[in-house]
């Protein structure tokens, strides 16, 4: 199972925790979200970061071509899509070349054949609880509805997640399992600024957890 830190807007705070070596760091491009990260993150800061780090940008209804601008600016590895972008713009990205992550907001209601046309032009899925905000709500869905879930398409999960419920009995019956979690507003000191020592506790959770399923968390 591998690791995203999401929402990185602070210098300092991105060099520390890119220290930790989580497999993907997530850099939020939506200028109303509180981390948004365009004011205070280069793209010089961006080419010093490990190489086995992946660098995500996240967009919210954003047009192709700007996407592909900052994509190209920055450096980008990944694009996570989190509003109503259409199947068409995801394979007009995957066709750039990227890695395309589309975010579905999940609560009791959702269905999951809403995955069904975006299948071919994403590499991998995200759930997130819906909520006010295009992600970072700071609240936990119903983990249950993930049993409806039976593409072969890898997800991450996302949504509150914090060291307590990440612990939980609830989080070992999960399944299908997730290929990532996806954690922000639970490992933050305030908005944007990333506790270390948490991100430092979970991935050497992780690291224990993947070594028992014989698992790698970087392969």
């Amino acid at each position: 199972m591998k690791l995203k830190v999401c929402g990185m807007r602070e210098p300092e705070n991105l060099k520390q925790i890119a220290a930790l070596l989580p497999d993907y760091l997530g850099f939020i491009f939506y200028k109303e979200s509180k981390r948004f990260c365009g004011d205070t993150i280069t793209p010089e800061m961006l080419s010093e970061l490990p190489a086995s780090i992946k660098k995500v940008g996240v967009f919210v209804n954003e047009a192709t071509e700007s996407i592909l601008e900052t994509v190209t600016k920055y450096k980008m590895d990944v694009v996570q899509l989190h509003g109503r972008e259409t199947p068409r713009q995801c394979q007009e990205l995957k066709s750039a070349g990227l890695e395309v992550i589309k975010a579905f907001s999940v609560d009791d209601r959702f269905v999951f054949e809403n995955t069904l046309l975006y299948e071919r032009y994403c590499d991998y899925f995200l759930f997130d609880t819906r909520g006010n905000n295009y992600g970072g709500n700071g609240t936990v869905f119903d983990w249950e509805i993930l049993k409806g879930y039976l593409s072969d398409k890898p997800y991450f999960l996302s949504g509150g997640l914090n060291l307590e419920n990440l612990k939980s009995q609830e989080f070992d019956r999960i399944w299908p399992k997730p290929f990532a979690l996806d954690v922000n507003s639970g490992f933050e000191i305030e908005p944007g600024l990333k506790d270390v020592e948490k991100v430092r506790f979970l991935l050497e959770q992780l690291k224990i957890r993947n070594s028992k399923l014989g698992i790698s968390r970087l392969g």
